[in-house]
């Protein structure tokens, strides 16, 4: 199978196609894909490829909208490149970007292991064809995160090469051993995928994070590690997620509620910059709130206790902690987690 016939029920294959035809908005541009969608581009040089792909979550917008900038300029990338758009769908409903998924299907981006069975499992799966028949050398996976927040890098690994793709985008990199079906954890030494979090979907720093960040991958002669070459990242490992069980509701509001596990503060979005220190109260308990929470590590290990405790109903850590991707979105808390946190002893 060659690169002009590529076709997939679930995924639109374009080749080279003219960047007049996307509109001169994000809107136009996504009525145009209509559906998951990969678009290959030649580069200046054929003798390797790379690869981005974003909006595997319909409520992040930045990685589309800095593909969509450098697709319009007409600049002509250094070698060739697939730019996969994953969520159109979601996206596309009104208003644009306000969907993480679409409405009773599951999460792209925990789709990227079997089973398939599903639409979004077929989506995934033809994504990562696509990927194994072009062969990059390497992916990159633009978010936004769940809340206000600053940019990082995550991967499954830690070596040179991940590091040097995240200092393209960004200063820090969280390494994993959780597995959750995300894009990332396909990264093999002929394929280097990181996932960029670009900070919120609403912060215009995520937006020049997307764009310069892209650009520099786009355009670098080598962006994979080079002999000597030193890059000053802060490198963090294994975070937990903090979760309510069996996705139990959750509120954000200033003075407790009712009928929610937690109440986390209006502006709960502040945890993600710094430290959170174990004098600052995290949200208010419902009176079982502390049995209906789980903070399980990548092992299975429960480590709530460890890290949390309960003080006159209101939740605080035992020791300081980084936390990462704190949301304001009651669905994406109680669906996916309250926040990533890695904790500091």
């Amino acid at each position: 199978m060659t690169i002009e016939n590529m076709q997939s029920e679930y995924l639109n294959f374009k080749k080279n196609p003219n960047p007049d035809d996307f509109g001169d908005s994000i809107e136009s541009f996504l009525n145009y894909l209509k559906k998951a969608t990969a678009i290959f581009v030649s580069g200046q040089d054929s003798s390797k490829r790379r690869a981005v792909c974003t909006l595997l979550h319909g409520n992040e917008p930045s990685g589309t909208q800095a593909i969509f900038d450098f697709l319009k300029s007409k600049e002509i990338p250094r070698f060739d490149t697939l730019f996969i758009i994953a969520s159109v769908q979601a996206a596309s409903a009104e208003p644009l970007f306000s969907q993480r998924m679409q409405q009773g299907k599951r999460d792209l981006n925990r789709c990227f292991s079997a089973p398939y069975d599903d639409q979004q499992g077929q989506i995934a799966k033809a994504i990562f064809d696509l990927l194994k028949h072009v062969k990059p050398e390497c992916v990159i996976d633009i978010h936004n995160t769940s809340g206000s927040g600053p940019a990082f890098g995550v991967a499954i690994v830690e070596d040179a090469n991940h590091i040097a793709i995240t200092s393209l985008f960004t200063n820090d990199l969280i390494v994993t051993d959780l597995r959750l079906g995300a894009l990332m954890e396909l990264s093999e030494p002929k394929m280097i995928t990181v996932t960029i979090e670009c900070g919120g979907a609403q912060d215009r720093s995520s937006q020049l994070i997307a764009q310069e960040g892209l650009y520099r991958y786009l355009s670098t002669e080598n962006v994979l590690a080079q002999a000597d070459d030193e890059y000053l990242i802060n490198i963090y490992h294994n975070p937990i997620r903090l979760e309510t069980r069996d996705q139990g509701e959750v509120a954000y509001s200033n003075e407790p509620q009712e009928n929610v596990v937690i109440t986390l503060p209006e502006e709960a979005e502040k945890f993600n910059y710094g430290m959170l220190t174990n004098d600052e109260f995290i949200g208010y308990l419902s009176p079982d709130g502390m049995a209906q929470l789980t903070a399980k590590d990548y092992l299975g290990n429960e480590r709530l206790d460890e890290f949390f405790e309960e003080r006159e109903g209101k939740l605080f850590s035992r020791h300081p902690i980084k936390v990462f991707m704190m949301t304001t979105n009651p669905l994406i808390a109680k669906t996916d987690c309250l926040f990533y946190f890695i904790g500091h002893r």
